[in-house]
């Protein structure tokens, strides 16, 4: 039996220009903030009593986070956060991203809350004003013991049209052995299709640069460069010890077809990417 509990948020802010993420969430330990830009990323510890989480939001402190927007005020010594942005016509998925694999004990759970809203709304860090009005966002989750001993985590929706792309490939322990387990959502022209282990999804390669997967009906390519990191905590046993790399603005090319047709050839300059154990 697993040891430990975390449970955490990812709520991407994105627009012509920037790209900011925040992470709050809950370990054995205490309740967290972490918050990742382009130039910086920032992480703010809080005791666990400041932690609160009701049936569509979670509360740090003075710090909403909800389906419907966040409202962040945070002030430290050498860092100021402060503003709300809102959210407006989510795209969540038809059914969870884990399939059948939801009923069984795992060591990390993936959620996948909306793959597509508009944002209205401003956040300032440090003095400097990131304006969100007419931006796009994204919101998923994790929840479990532990990440994963490595993984591959991608998502981009800055495209040309109206398109979301979540992929995640990661070790997973499961009674007894260990298996690289694939969940991918691609929501485009308004419908949604899933590549995943439990639908005969299957991983052709996978590197820090390529990405291809594959079903019986769908193909997604993806390909990766100008990736630039910036440090995370990540969970270990329930306790925000480990450290992972996240590049939260990278290029990618991303092409996707049904049945050897290209539904689309993308290219998005702001990628979001995770490559741990790689």
């Amino acid at each position: 039996m697993f040891k430990g509990f975390f449970e955490g948020w990812y709520f991407k802010h994105q627009n012509k220009l920037n790209t900011v993420s925040i992470i709050p969430g809950i370990s054995n330990s205490k309740a967290f903030i972490q918050v990742i830009t382009e130039d910086e990323s920032y992480n703010i510890d809080f005791p666990k009593e400041k932690f609160f989480k009701r049936e569509e939001s979670v509360v740090i402190n003075e710090n909403v986070f909800s389906r419907k927007g966040i409202k962040i005020n945070i002030k430290k010594k050498d860092l100021s956060i402060k503003g709300e942005i809102f959210y407006h016509n989510l795209t969540p998925l038809k059914n969870d991203i884990m399939g059948p694999f939801r009923f069984f004990p795992l060591e990390c759970r993936h959620g996948i809350i909306s793959m597509y809203h508009n944002l209205s709304g401003e956040i300032e860090i440090n003095g400097k004003v990131f304006d969100f009005n007419d931006g796009i966002g994204y919101i998923e989750k994790d929840s479990g013991h532990s990440f994963p001993k490595s993984y591959a985590w991608i998502h981009s929706n800055d495209f040309e049209e109206k398109c979301s792309v979540m992929v995640a490939i990661a070790d997973i322990p499961f009674l007894g052995f260990h298996f690289r387990g694939l969940i991918c959502s691609v929501y485009c022209q308004e419908k949604e299709y899933i590549i995943a282990t439990y639908n005969n999804g299957k991983i052709l390669k996978c590197t820090r640069e390529e990405i291809l997967i594959c079903n019986t009906t769908l193909k997604l390519y993806i390909r990766i460069s100008d990736i630039e990191e910036k440090s995370l905590y990540s969970p270990i046993s329930g306790e925000m010890k480990g450290i992972i790399k996240e590049s939260p603005s990278c290029r990618a090319q991303f092409k996707f077809f049904k049945n050897e047709d290209l539904l689309f050839d993308l290219t998005s300059l702001k990628t979001s990417s995770e490559f741990f154990g790689y």
